[in-house]
């Protein structure tokens, strides 16, 4: 499968028909601030190049963010953060994420989700968790260059811990990691190389609005996957 046909199987999953309905009757109804926009309204895919160093993995779309504009991160108030971080670090072409084709690019950093539909409150559940596992399983078969993993929120990090102790990381760590702002794990694995995993509270705006997670924080969680990968490019 390549990074194109594994986005397409996403946009047209339907393991989750409540997931779907949902989805749907957001895009219909739509918000007033965004009452003259088309809706996006299906499962959003990754985004990010196959030989991106840095993977990025959050909960799931906004409602009225990614759902709305069909890619991660874009038209919300996680965006109006997630995006100058990125930027400022190098990650991004432009500190501005609000709507595909608008100039935003990842750059040696891929985005993916635990979950691809919006799920309602921001809160999905365990089964449909397992079933959009597959999704991030196909990505993770195709990125061979990954060396740093950021996990947005407590789901979206351990979700990442989750997917790559399928893939044989984690040998040298003790115990399940635990989720912190900063927390930082090395996971190894027979014949691979060395990741970080890294830990990074969501730039939900319970988090932003609430002083939880200000700017200066989330850049440097970035700045500290610029570090490690270039104290890996030295090692190399």
């Amino acid at each position: 499968m390549t990074l194109t046909q594994a986005r397409r199987r996403i946009v047209a999953c339907r393991r989750c028909p409540e997931l779907r309905r949902y989805c749907a009757e957001i895009a219909r109804a739509r918000k007033r601030e965004f009452a003259g926009d088309t809706y996006w309204g299906k499962p959003v895919p990754s985004t990010g190049p196959k030989d991106a160093r840095l993977l990025i993995v959050g909960l799931a779309p906004a409602a009225h963010g990614g759902n709305r504009t069909g890619r991660m991160f874009t038209g919300d108030g996680s965006a109006a953060w997630l995006a100058p971080a990125l930027y400022e670090t190098g990650f991004a072409t432009q500190p501005t994420s609000q709507r595909r084709g608008d100039g935003f690019e990842l750059v040696d950093a891929f985005m993916t989700a635990a979950i691809r539909c919006a799920p309602p409150k921001n809160k999905p559940t365990p089964r449909q968790i397992a079933n959009c596992a597959m999704h991030m399983r196909a990505e993770l078969a195709l990125l061979n260059d990954v060396r740093v993993v950021v996990g947005l929120g407590k789901i979206g990090f351990d979700i990442a811990y989750d997917r790559l102790r399928e893939r044989g990381y984690g040998a040298g760590t003790r115990g399940r990691p635990r989720f912190a702002h900063g927390a930082e794990y090395t996971l190894h694995a027979t014949g691979k190389t060395t990741l970080a995993l890294i830990g990074s509270y969501h730039p939900s705006r319970q988090n932003t609005n609430t002083g939880k997670l200000t700017a200066a924080m989330l850049r440097a969680i970035f700045a500290r996957a610029r570090d490690l990968l270039a104290t890996n490019r030295r090692a190399a």
